[in-house]
């Protein structure tokens, strides 16, 4: 990985759509009465965590519609730190654009979480190819720029300001990455599955640096799988490292892959662990029991560990170890991004404990 250490304006940049998630807590949307308010976007966690946390110079490049609940995102974007370029839209009062609306109860014990959507009108699916000055941003200097699935899927457009950005970053020296964040909910509204592997199969030729579970491989790019033995863990790396060379010789360019590992034994219990193929040498974090708060936002606060310590010069097994180490400590805390602290972080990375600290 070539990242540039010469004097940037951006440490990292994010593309993607704002969304606003309403959470009920462990009730059921059928049967709540209030919910809070969380400012998210698979792309955008990446930004805020990596600005909050890890102290990096961050930015997210999005829609942004001039109506109360966009006056909330922004305001929860600046409480980050993440220096946003807006494209703003005009909403009519009635039919939007929209800020999309995503709703996710934090369920319990054996009961799952269930998430949907209301991304009718959204004003992030309406970005396209030109709605941004890439030259301008790039010019200023940006180390690493990233995207993902999620934005992918959202219209015909979305995917090819991607690329747009892409080259663009490629063309200034920053790292372009890209997490699959493979959901059959958006890819069936906009064509289906074979739409969505022509899609990120197109996007990652572009790419030097890949996030996905195997899931995210083989239904996102059309990776087949490596047969799995009956009864053996999820937690066990063997087939993801089979499967990421399978991706790798069909895209050489791509010279990371990652991921965490998640054996889920109730919504709460989980073991997690986390992998790291490098160009070409793999690295596994150990492994831990997780007593789980709030899943949503773990793959985003893992990425953001690793792509910290990437950035700031450590080797890959310790920056496998702080994404191991954000994303586990993410889970602890409600909401999407982060409230953990660098040093937090740093602590449980080196196995730290969860005693009290006086």
């Amino acid at each position: 990985m070539n990242i540039r250490k010469d004097a940037c304006e951006l440490d990292f940049l994010s593309l993607g759509a704002l969304i606003h998630r309403l959470d009920p807590g462990v009730i059921p949307f059928r049967k709540a009465r209030s919910a809070e308010i969380h400012v998210s976007g698979g792309e955008y966690n990446v930004a805020a965590n990596l600005s909050d946390c890890f102290g990096l110079r961050t930015g997210i490049a999005t829609a942004m519609v001039n109506y109360p609940i966009g006056e909330l995102v922004q305001g929860r974007v600046r409480e980050t730190g993440v220096t946003p370029f807006y494209k703003r839209f005009e909403h009519d009062g009635v039919r939007g654009p929209n800020i999309a609306t995503v709703y996710s109860d934090r369920a319990h014990g054996v009961r799952a979480p269930v998430v949907f959507y209301n991304r009718a009108n959204e004003a992030g699916a309406l970005l396209k190819p030109g709605d941004f000055d890439w030259a301008k941003i790039f010019a200023r200097g940006v180390r690493w720029f990233h995207s993902g699935g999620i934005f992918a899927s959202l219209s015909t457009t979305t995917s090819e300001l991607i690329l747009e950005g892409m080259q663009g970053a490629k063309a200034s020296g920053a790292v372009n990455s890209f997490d699959l964040n493979y959901r059959a909910k958006l890819w069936a509204s906009v064509g289906g599955a074979q739409k969505g592997q022509q899609v990120i199969r197109r996007i990652a030729g572009n790419i030097d640096a890949l996030f996905g579970n195997e899931e995210d491989l083989q239904k996102g790019l059309g990776i087949s799988g490596p047969e799995v033995e009956a009864g053996k863990s999820k937690l066990d790396p063997d087939a993801f490292f089979t499967l990421i060379e399978r991706v790798v010789t069909q895209f050489p360019n791509i010279k990371l892959v990652a991921t965490t590992l998640r054996e889920v034994h109730s919504t709460n219990r989980h073991d997690w662990a986390a992998v790291l193929w490098l160009d070409g040498k793999r690295y596994v974090s150990p492994t831990c029991t997780l007593d789980v708060y709030d899943r949503i936002g773990g793959g985003d606060g893992f990425a953001a560990g690793l792509i910290y310590g990437l950035i700031a010069g450590r080797s890959p097994d310790e920056a496998l170890r702080l994404g191991w180490a954000h994303g586990a400590l993410l889970t602890t805390f409600p909401g999407d991004v982060t409230m953990a602290k660098l040093d937090e972080v740093e602590a449980f990375a080196k196995g730290g404990s969860a005693r009290v600290q006086r």
